[in-house]
């Protein structure tokens, strides 16, 4: 790091920035929080927020009516249920009729092992993020869901030797202001 700079990625500010003209501090703070821990009890997210328990409730009970909070999940380390291979697999369609990409996306996300399906602008239509037990697995799933399906053209895939999700991918750093 050169003399005079941030430690902060500056491509960051327009994220924070962002998420800053949809929330105020104290949602925002509430927000990080949950995002760090999603267990935190509301007494602690009132004493670190600095408002009263029950604003602490009132405040999440709102984002959760205006969509900003979708749910609370457990993480779970697919290496450590046997799904120790991941793999980004690109998909190009041959044919974009909107109810067939549908039911391909629909159909593609509920097969085993599927993390993510991403929609794409550019070359390839999809991106699917999956985990498997093993080469064997995963040649499989991409040969019998995927290549062989009717409506795809092309699939490339790439297997992921690490992952690392984001620190703070809403931007919100440390704390709130």
């Amino acid at each position: 790091m050169t003399a005079g700079r941030s430690a902060r990625p500056r491509r960051r500010e327009p994220v924070a920035n962002a998420v800053r003209d949809h929330l105020d501090d104290v949602d925002a703070e509430v927000v990080r929080l949950l995002l760090a821990d999603a267990r935190t009890p509301n007494n602690a997210v009132a004493r670190a927020v600095g408002v009263a328990p029950s604003t602490a409730l009132a405040r999440t009970a709102a984002l959760r009516e205006r969509g900003v909070i979708t749910g609370a999940r457990a993480e779970v380390d697919p290496g450590r249920v046997g799904l120790g291979l991941r793999a980004l697999v690109s998909v190009r369609l041959g044919t974009h009729d909107t109810a067939d990409m549908q039911a391909f996306v629909e159909g593609l996300a509920a097969l085993p092992g599927v993390l993510d399906v991403f929609f794409l602008a550019g070359r390839d239509d999809y991106l699917v993020h999956l985990v498997s037990p093993g080469s064997d697995a995963l040649r499989e799933l991409v040969l019998t869901s995927l290549s062989s399906h009717p409506l795809v053209q092309h699939t490339e895939t790439s297997l992921v030797f690490e992952h690392r999700p984001g620190s703070d991918p809403l931007g919100l750093g440390a704390a709130a202001g």
